[in-house]
């Protein structure tokens, strides 16, 4: 969603002018330009604003909602007041925007790159205007107006690398077609499949058709779009040498582009252990000459803080950091997204949001059995790796990152970068490992490995916002239901007059602002409030924003949703090179000392709440108050004898 906006101030008369409407996303193919070739003598970016207008009004048609919240938000399909100056702009709009209607305002190629300095002066001076008033402001990139890409958009080209793979098929895939349906892939798109199978495009066709739905909401013309999508699919039969494999990708995707500048995205599906022989390849044989590359790596980013620095250093010597996307699709998520909208765009909670108002902070993510998901985990990488290492700490950064200096992805990543320097080193007494048992035929799979499923930890940030500010991580597989929220805990109001008139202990009461993603999507705010009737009894409610109540649309995939931040260059979701190495500064001291001192995990059954460990380390940091020491013991299957403490939950 590339577009056009008008900057404050005129510009002086330019020497050349070229639309930069769609030009992150499609590159330096796309242009802008006026109605109709026998305007020339005007100037140029009145008629490209007007084209780009319509523009607007097509794309709007055609998937407006977006649109009108994009609208909504920022305000910014209004008249410019340069447009209203004087009596010829209002003139010269009206006679373009009759001129651009009569002609079923499709844009032509026929702007101007320059503008004969002549010209302008004699129609200055024709109409008694000064040489500044006949030049617009400059017209700027903005990510509203288009949302769809103009028909003269650069060739984009996307390579999925294992595109036989389960990733590929089952996400990659669906999420791509997705955005071809919605228009925000151009028109002259390429998807080309690259694997090392002997298949034919035909076949690849039939692979990706054979996992491809059309969404709720866009069920029109859903068959035609399927066949266009699938007729600019292609497969690449790499071989078994990289090499040879990404020059027969590059030449194909040549034929494709033509003689035309071109971008290319590159989606590695590929295993850590390949990852560095398909991107180095990719680089010297894969990359176009004439546009932009980007490529997609997924997580883990290594296996410990040296390894992941190898690879990181390996890619830098071919790519420049700003063609690198480290992907993690839960950080696609709108909960993450949400936390900078509700921080920064909420007066009432970011005079808030530190040490002074917050007791603590609570980041919880769980995910139920599943089969495939405990393979990656027994086969040694573990939750901490794939989980914590990324998409915890992500988000922990976001939640307590400085107000960047704008929205651009470089400014926020600067900030994320700095929570995470400060993130206190993990004490070994701070964190609880589980494994979830096994339960299959092979019932001494776990007992051969101490690779954790579940983790939990209290961390602090040694800075001046957040010093003292407990956040316990929960991340674990095999629990009782999928979860992911953040739960911030206020203080209590110090000297309460209330204390008496509460039921229960008023140190439970206090306010806490919950944000959810599942199993519900939902903001929530727990206060106290008067109970109705005679007296005065106070009780804790919530004030709660269900999304499925207030907003009738459904929710793009996570990996639409970060595909498309990589096609439009915003960089604020992917994990910078410094990023990785903070991380791993924060979590390779703990590792080493888990696996140098073999630290057993604590077993957990599938589908209960986790390592009962977890309960005590949230009460040491005073997360949740334990009423009473006594403890009820069952028995289980094999004679195992389990304690389960009786707690009071707060905020847990």
């Amino acid at each position: 969603m590339a577009g056009l906006a008008v900057s404050a101030s005129p510009a002086p008369a330019p020497a050349s002018f070229r639309p930069a409407a769609a030009a992150s996303r499609f590159g330096p193919c796309a242009q802008v330009a006026g109605p109709a070739a026998n305007f020339r003598t005007r100037v140029c970016g009145l008629r490209c604003l007007i084209a780009a207008k319509l523009k607007f009004r097509k794309a709007l048609k055609r998937h407006g909602w977006q649109l009108r919240r994009n609208l909504e938000v920022r305000a910014n399909d209004k008249v410019p007041d340069w447009l209203e100056a004087t009596p010829l702009t209002e003139n010269i709009m009206s006679r373009d925007v009759q001129l651009a209607y009569d002609s079923g305002g499709e844009t032509s190629n026929t702007c101007p790159d320059t503008l004969d300095s002549s010209v302008i002066e004699q129609s200055s001076m024709h109409h008694k205007l000064n040489p500044s008033e006949t030049h617009p402001p400059v017209l700027k990139e903005d990510p509203v107006l288009f949302d769809d890409p103009p028909e003269s958009a650069a060739p984009l080209c996307i390579a999925v690398i294992g595109a036989t793979g389960e990733l590929a098929k089952n996400k990659v895939f669906p999420a791509l077609f997705a955005l071809y349906y919605s228009g925000f892939l151009p028109q002259n798109v390429g998807i080309f499949g690259y694997s090392r199978k002997t298949l034919t495009d035909e076949d690849l066709r039939s692979m990706i058709e054979a996992n491809l739905t059309c969404r709720v909401d866009h069920h029109e013309n859903c068959d035609e779009k399927l066949n266009e999508f699938l007729k600019r699919t292609y497969y690449i039969d790499a071989g078994y040498d990289n090499k040879d494999g990404m020059v027969k990708l590059n030449s194909k995707m040549s034929q494709i582009e033509g003689n035309c500048a071109a971008n290319r995205i590159f989606y590695l599906a590929v295993p850590q252990e390949a990852l560095l022989d398909v991107a180095l390849s990719l680089a010297d044989s894969a990359q176009t000459m004439q546009g932009w590359n980007r490529i997609i790596i997924e997580k883990p980013f290594g296996f410990t803080g040296l390894s992941s620095h190898r690879v990181t250093q390996s890619l830098l010597s071919r790519f420049e950091e700003e063609q690198i996307y480290r992907i993690d699709h839960l950080l696609g998520k709108d909960l993450i997204e949400n936390l900078t909208v509700l921080r920064f765009s909420n007066l009432v909670f970011e005079p808030l949001w530190s040490r002074t108002y917050i007791r603590n902070v609570q980041v919880i993510f769980s995910e139920e059995t599943a089969a495939e998901i405990q393979g990656r985990y027994f086969g040694n990488y573990g939750i901490i790796r794939d989980i914590v290492h990324s998409h915890i700490l992500q988000t922990i950064a976001l939640f307590a990152m400085e107000p960047p200096v704008s929205l651009d992805g470089e400014d926020i990543r600067d900030e994320k970068v700095k929570v995470l320097r400060s993130i206190r080193q993990v004490n070994l007494e701070d964190v609880v490992l589980g494994q979830l048992k096994d339960t299959s035929v092979k019932v001494d799979r776990y007992t051969k490995s101490l690779t954790p499923t579940y983790f939990a930890a209290a961390m602090y940030i040694d800075n001046s916002r957040w010093d003292g500010v407990p956040f316990l991580i929960k991340t674990g597989i095999g629990l009782m239901e999928n979860r992911a929220e953040i739960r911030i805990q206020f203080r209590h109001v110090p000297g309460n007059i209330y204390r008496e008139r509460f039921g229960h202990d008023i140190d439970l009461d206090t306010n806490e602002l919950i944000l959810r993603d599942q199993p519900e999507e939902a903001i929530l705010l727990k206060v106290n409030n008067k109970v109705p009737g005679l007296g005065l009894q106070l009780d804790a409610s919530e004030l709660n924003l269900l999304y499925r109540d207030r907003y009738n649309v459904e929710l793009p995939d996570l990996y639409e949703h970060l595909l498309l931040d990589v096609l439009d260059g915003d960089s604020h979701l992917f994990m910078r090179s410094d990023e990785v190495a903070a991380a791993w500064n924060v979590l390779t001291p703990l590792i080493h000392e888990i696996d140098q001192n073999r630290i057993a995990p604590e077993l957990y059954e599938a589908g209960g709440r986790g390592p009962v460990n977890a309960y005590y380390l949230a009460a040491k940091h005073g997360i949740v108050k334990i009423v009473s020491p006594d403890c009820t013991t069952r028995g289980s299957g094999g004679g195992e004898m389990h304690v389960t403490p009786k707690f009071t939950w707060q905020g847990i």
